[in-house]
This record gives C-alpha cells, structure tokens and sequence, in this order.
C-alpha cells in the first residue's frame, strides 16, 4: 500500500541548531552504470545538493556515510554474500557521485569495512552515535541510496538511539528487489517515528 505522504505547508519544517544533513552512500557503484546500481539513484544527486546549500547557508552540519568494503566482503556473491562486489575501499566505485556537492569540510562515516561483518546502516560499528552527541546534534535529515537497505537501516538506529529524523523522500530511491519494498521501507520509517518531508516543506 502507498505511503501516505500528504503535503506540508511550503516552508513549514524549520532548520535550526542541532540539526544535521547525513547523505548515505551516494557513491558511483549505486548510481546507474555501477556495479550495484540503483534505478534512478543518480536523481538524488541535484535534489540532495539543494537540500545541502539549505544546511550549508545556515552554518548547519552536513555529514556522508559511504560504504567502504575490502574487496573480500562477506556480502559479495564471490563469498556467498547477496550483492556484486561494490564500493571496494579506494576504488572509483567507493567514489562520492562527481555531481554531488558536498561541503569542502565535510564528515565521512565509512561502515561495512571489516570482511566479516554486513553494515547496512550508517551507526553499525561505527562512532556516529558518540560523534553525534559530541556535536550536540538532535535531529538528522536522512537522504540517498538506498530506501530499502541502508536508509531504513540508517533511520532506524537513529531513531532508537534517541535522535529526532526526518526521511527526505525525494532525495532518496529503491533497489526494489521485491516490488514495493521502497514504499515498505517509508511506511517502517514513518511507523517507527519518522517524519516524511519533501523540499518543499524546508524553508528556502
């Protein structure tokens, strides 16, 4: 079933001081012409870069998660995994898209780098919870590739580990492996507490 995403007010979801932008894993083997390309991955790329001016004008953190696998993975098919190997560390595919318009300065979270262990969301292994709250951030706008694996994942660590999110849903898209898993991954996202939002509901 759809999600039921009705439109806010234009402008009617403010930014303010302890929000923080984190874009997942916009990197070339995800967009079309990668090795585990996402269909239609690379329209996320303008709609994130309006929403990161947005944060950036307003001295408002942005952060990237990328993944960032040995070529060895446990979830490469060559080691029985579901996946093609992707995103191998260092590689063009673990590469940031070229058309993605990240701050000069900006915080990189690499996950899924041990051989032996599966990371779809952005807080597994890693110190993003403590980097977080070192900073003081309460609220994370969650955007890129893709819904149904590492965004949901993503969304929902951060959601039990007591962080505020809002889903950007038109900067994000699906692998879609079953049809609908996209729209599942929005609804588990808007059940767990999310709020669902568009450009259009940020202020200019």
């Amino acid at each position: 079933m759809p999600v039921d995403r009705k439109a806010g007010a234009r402008g009617d979801l403010p930014l303010q001081p302890g929000d923080l932008l984190l874009v997942v894993d916009v990197q070339n083997d995800f967009l079309p012409g990668g090795r585990l390309a996402v269909h239609r991955g690379d329209e996320v790329v303008p709609v994130l870069n309006e929403y990161i001016a947005r944060f950036v004008a307003r001295g408002l953190p942005v952060l990237a998660a990328r993944d960032w696998h040995p070529p060895d993975h446990c979830s490469f098919d060559a080691q029985g995994g579901r996946w093609p190997q992707h995103c191998v560390a260092g590689t063009p595919g673990a590469d940031f898209a070229p058309g993605l318009r990240l701050p000069p300065i900006v915080c990189v979270i690499a996950k899924a780098s041990r051989a032996d262990q599966e990371a779809y969301s952005a807080f597994a292994g890693t110190e993003l919870a403590e980097l977080l709250r070192q900073r003081g951030i309460s609220r994370l706008f969650v955007g890129g590739l893709a819904t149904d694996y590492c965004v949901v994942n993503t969304v929902r660590d951060a959601l039990a580990a007591g962080f505020g999110v809002v889903v950007l849903t038109d900067a994000v898209r699906p692998v879609d492996l079953q049809p609908g898993d996209g729209e599942r991954a929005l609804a588990r996202m808007s059940a767990l507490g999310a709020r669902l939002v568009h450009l259009d509901e940020l202020p200019a």
